[in-house]
């Protein structure tokens, strides 16, 4: 591209009435200069300038130079920002003295407006991270595959047949009627109602009849537990089978109470009210209810037309492969690292933190697996074969800024069962809101001592503890969310007190106590 020897001024009274004047002219035989004009001070970068640039640009001759594009845009850019600012000064001074040739030289202009660096901290959260989030991926992937090759390297292959099948698993048949009989429970709350719709025994009587059938369904399996002498895992599956069960008939007397009581007073076009009064205490109703994934009952429930086969059939197999990685993660990684551990409440506070941390990750990885199994794909298994409509068994936990967060998003059906059952009745009798946390919280603290605490055939109650200590964390957490007033750090601390220090410390502790009273015992 020729420059001219003897390029043309533009005095500031010559100025092209627009951009597109400079555009028609040839950069090869013009060039074009003024006066040395008086900087805006509003601006950091000349309108006229970039004027001048561009005109430069669209007026160059031959094939077009690799990169115009980019710099029109960035030229454009300030352009734009020069004149809007120009317009709102008022400023009528000149142009400088540029050459309109030399855009593809080594002198071209290249800094044409003020950008902030992408990672500064006005920018940052504008910024798409999708990269460095798909590095973190391949960072993690390999650092795992690392670690487990380093594992079988160390320990070899763990898992045995005895992982699947143990002879220790036949001497458990106690619990397996006792699974079979517990719907003898449901089926005496369904005569109880019965009687009671038909006004044949008196409501004191009803509930009293109800709470000893709730009481009768939770201690039963206790009883049989403790008597058995069984292993932890049978004895966990059975708790947790009777305490949905116990939960549920609680819904059931609670609700038919509530039918019962509102039928003078609810709307008489009111669906479920005029189903309980046409139909009365339906049998079927019970039925699905106690099958159906859901922990509150309701004579009606939302229902979807057809069962996905080929659904189904990709759910179970979902859940059989993600069942063997717990029980791979568990034999592989968690049983050797709790083997060589001490009790975390005796010897070094070091090696205590060291273990803590060591378990920390595979027990994430555990509890991860069991989520997706329980929530994910066995409740909408049984939701599809059962026709279930409400599928909103969890929600976004994982974005959780504090622990109350986290305990009204990741367990839904046990959610809705607490506000339903226990929260809402607690405000209407005119308990603060806060004291009803409390009462949740004690509540949820029960079961999962009985949960844990019986199959284990330990009493020390540190699930109980573990559950209770949940209420100062709601607190803190909350306290630190509106001090920070980031819903980043917010989340970080709910993953520490979740991940890193609450679970590994509750295996910890229930592993030994265990391992301890083996050794009474034998």
């Amino acid at each position: 591209m020729a420059v001219s020897k003897n390029p043309e001024t533009l005095a500031p009274d010559q100025e092209p009435s627009n951009a597109s004047d400079l555009r028609r002219r040839p950069a090869s035989s013009s060039s074009a200069a003024a006066s040395p004009a008086v900087p805006d001070s509003s601006s950091r970068t000349s309108p006229s300038i970039t004027e001048n640039w561009t005109a430069a640009l669209d007026g160059d001759s031959g094939a077009g130079a690799v990169g115009n594009d980019d710099l029109k845009e960035r030229i454009g850019e300030a352009n734009d920002l020069g004149e809007k600012k120009k317009a709102s000064s008022g400023d009528k001074v000149g142009r400088g003295e540029v050459p309109v040739g030399f855009v593809d030289r080594p002198s071209a202009p290249v800094h044409v407006r003020v950008v902030e660096s992408p990672l500064s901290s006005d920018t940052i959260f504008q910024q798409s991270h999708a990269g460095l989030v798909n590095l973190c991926v391949v960072i993690l992937i390999a650092v795992n595959s690392r670690l487990i090759i380093e594992n079988l390297m160390k320990y070899g292959l763990l898992i045995g047949s005895g992982f699947f099948f143990s002879s220790r698993l036949l001497r458990d048949w106690p619990l397996l009627i006792c699974s079979l009989t517990l719907p003898v429970f449901p089926l005496g709350a369904y005569m109880v109602e019965k009687l009671a719709y038909r006004k044949f025994i008196s409501e004191p009587v009803v509930v009293s009849l109800h709470v000893i059938l709730i009481i009768a369904t939770i201690m039963y399996p206790v009883f049989v537990i403790l008597r058995c002498n069984s292993t932890v895992l049978s004895g966990l599956n059975l708790m947790l089978f009777a305490s949905s069960v116990c939960l549920k008939l609680v819904s059931y007397a609670h609700a038919n109470y509530d039918l019962r009581s509102s039928s003078n007073s609810i709307d008489k076009g009111t669906s479920y009210l005029n189903l309980y009064k046409s139909q009365g205490v339906s049998f079927k109703s019970l039925v699905y209810f106690i099958m159906a994934p859901t922990l509150c009952y309701q004579p009606s429930y939302p229902r979807t037309t057809c069962i996905r086969k080929g659904w189904v059939i990709c759910q179970l197999v979902k859940l059989v492969i993600f069942t063997g990685v717990m029980g791979f993660i568990i034999e592989q990684y968690i049983d050797p690292i709790i083997k060589n551990s001490q009790h975390p409440l005796k010897g070094n506070v070091l090696n205590a933190m060291e273990r803590i941390l060591k378990l920390s990750i595979p027990t994430l990885y555990v509890w991860l697996c069991l989520f997706y199994c329980t929530f994910h794909l066995w409740l909408n298994i049984l939701a599809e074969l059962l026709h279930f409509g409400d599928r909103e068994f969890y929600k976004d936990w994982w974005n959780a800024k504090t622990i109350e967060e986290y305990w009204r998003m990741w367990n839904m059906p046990v959610h809705k069962w607490m506000l339903r059952h226990v929260y809402l009745p607690c405000i209407r009798n005119g308990i603060p809101k806060g004291a009803a946390m409390v009462i949740s919280f004690s509540i949820s603290a029960i079961f999962h001592e009985l949960c844990i605490g019986i199959p284990c055939h330990i009493f020390k109650l540190w699930a109980f503890i573990g559950i209770m200590f949940q209420v100062p964390l709601v607190i803190l957490t909350k306290y630190l969310q509106n001090k920070f007033k980031n819903a980043m750090v917010g989340n970080m601390i709910f993953w520490f007190f979740f991940s890193i220090y609450g679970q590994p410390m509750c295996i910890l502790l229930y592993y030994h106590d265990v391992m301890n009273r083996k050794v009474r015992t034998e």
